[in-house]
């Protein structure tokens, strides 16, 4: 075989965790001892550790790592981006798409990279907010480009399973730099996001 892909977790770390997530069930009235839930301490801390690498991640140096100099000066796009996050408020997950724009000023980026800067942050305990910014701000002050746009349009389990309950909801943000704070630039950004050029 050519390529695995593996997954690699701190035993300590895992351990700790597994413990909590068994005291959990504890604590809600489960058995853990019964078939189903034996080895559920172990996925769920492994899971969290997983769902939070983010903190592990340096988004600069993500970009960095794929930078090249173009003389190209037009708007690009890296549109519907998946995002899968966990509220910190509640820890459930947010989910939806983001959609980055930046327009080069001498500098781009190898295309992968824009989404695995949108991993970085996602794959923390997030809010919604913060992740647009920041994804937004890393951009900005890295490849120093004329402008940097960013919309993440989610759907959060925290209003969907619980509280106000409502399952329809999509929450929208937005952060623009530069050259996107001018009308029509930001209008060529949003008409190119809602554009279906297949």
């Amino acid at each position: 075989m050519s390529y695995t892909k593996k997954e690699s977790y701190n035993q300590e770390t895992t351990d700790k965790l597994k413990n909590r997530f068994g005291d959990i069930l504890d604590f809600i009235g489960e058995d853990k001892e019964r078939d189903g839930l034996l080895k559920t301490p172990e996925r769920a801390s492994k899971a969290m550790q997983f769902l939070t690498h983010g903190y592990d991640l340096d988004p600069v140096s993500i970009l960095k790592g794929a930078l090249f100099e173009e003389h190209f000066n037009e708007m690009v796009i890296v549109k519907d981006i998946e995002v899968y996050s966990l509220c910190e408020h509640h820890i459930l997950p947010f989910y939806g798409k983001a959609h980055v724009a930046y327009i080069p000023n001498g500098k781009i980026v190898g295309l992968s990279k824009i989404p695995r800067v949108v991993d970085a942050y996602a794959r923390r305990l997030q809010v919604q907010e913060r992740l647009t910014r920041e994804v937004l701000e890393c951009i900005d002050e890295t490849l120093k480009p004329q402008g940097v746009a960013v919309i993440i349009e989610a759907a959060h389990m925290c209003m969907m399973m619980r509280g106000v309950q409502k399952q329809n909801s999509v929450t929208t943000t937005s952060a623009f730099t530069g050259a996107f704070n001018r009308q029509e630039t930001r209008t060529e950004f949003l008409n190119l996001v809602q554009a279906k050029l297949r």
